[in-house]
């Protein structure tokens, strides 16, 4: 992997501080996509694990938008000129407990900015921290990883093979739920989060322009409904979490998310009918 070109390194620590309060209405809209009762979700008005994600979004103005849907680029992130962005990965510590009504401050930072050649063509890979406090300090200490790619053919295909002997495999045991997925479910998810991403709820872009078979699953939503597995079969205060996306997933078919204890750890995925992974996740738990 190389540097990212010289044009670039000035916006390596470039900071955005943003303010918010954690809004119950965001909170309820979360419980009901996930089809269930926000008091189970945010008990004692905790919030849930990613839920931080629903916050501290600004809706760009409407000719500042980008053919994608997407804000066109500069400003805080780099302007990379290839076309294609997608939440690669995170990871993530949770530090102290945040409640529903407080006022909470992030600080974003870009660690790094770096790229590679792929199968895929040109890639480049920006790194980006953030530290969320609230009332009691320091919360939440995440590292997001964007991923920017060219307009090439994008692949739906299963993983390589050589791949194969890598990938995770559930026991016999492991939770299993499988995701009936619809256009109506990955729109609800862009409105909360205020995606305007248009991969996940216009048909005839996502698959004439962008060349998927479907909608694209949010790797964000995958995350979320990897996070409420873990809830609602493992008990504990989730202190880590991080996830890696693999493969897209598309509202074509449904999919299955699954967990299990592996050691001190929950581990976790994502997969299509076929049994593919999609997203990687591993959860850290306190009782």
């Amino acid at each position: 992997m190389t540097a990212a070109p010289p044009d670039f390194a000035e916006y390596v620590g470039r900071q955005e501080r943003r303010t918010d309060r954690l809004d119950a209405h965001r909170i309820a809209n979360l419980a009901a996509l996930l089809d269930v009762d926000v008091h189970e979700l945010a008990p004692g008005l905790r919030l849930p694990p990613l839920a931080h994600w629903l916050h501290f979004n600004r809706w760009a103005r409407q000719s500042q938008l980008g053919s994608d849907g997407h804000p066109k680029r500069g400003g805080f992130m780099p302007p990379i000129a290839l076309p294609r962005r997608m939440f690669a990965g995170a990871r993530l510590q949770f530090h102290e407990t945040l409640h529903i009504g407080e006022e909470v401050e992030r600080v974003a930072t870009i660690a790094s900015i770096q790229r590679k050649t792929g199968s895929s063509g040109e890639l480049v890979f920006v790194t980006v921290k953030h530290e969320i406090t609230g009332p009691g300090g320091l919360a939440i200490r995440e590292e997001q990883d964007i991923v920017y790619r060219g307009n090439e053919p994008a692949s739906a295909g299963k993983p390589a093979k050589a791949a194969k002997s890598n990938e995770p495999s559930a026991p016999d045991g492991a939770v299993v739920e499988r995701v009936n997925v619809d256009p109506v479910m990955l729109f609800r998810f862009s409105a909360i989060t205020d995606n305007g991403h248009r991969i996940h709820y216009d048909h005839p872009y996502v698959t004439k322009i962008e060349g998927y078979p479907g909608l694209v699953v949010h790797g964000p939503y995958q995350a979320m409904l990897l996070a409420d597995l873990v809830r609602k079969h493992f008990p504990g205060r989730m202190k880590a979490f991080s996830f890696q996306a693999r493969k897209p997933l598309f509202d074509t078919s449904p999919f299955e998310c699954v967990a299990w204890r592996d050691a001190n750890t929950i581990a976790l995925l994502t997969r299509d009918m076929d049994g593919n992974p999609a997203m990687t996740a591993k959860a850290e738990l306190t009782v």
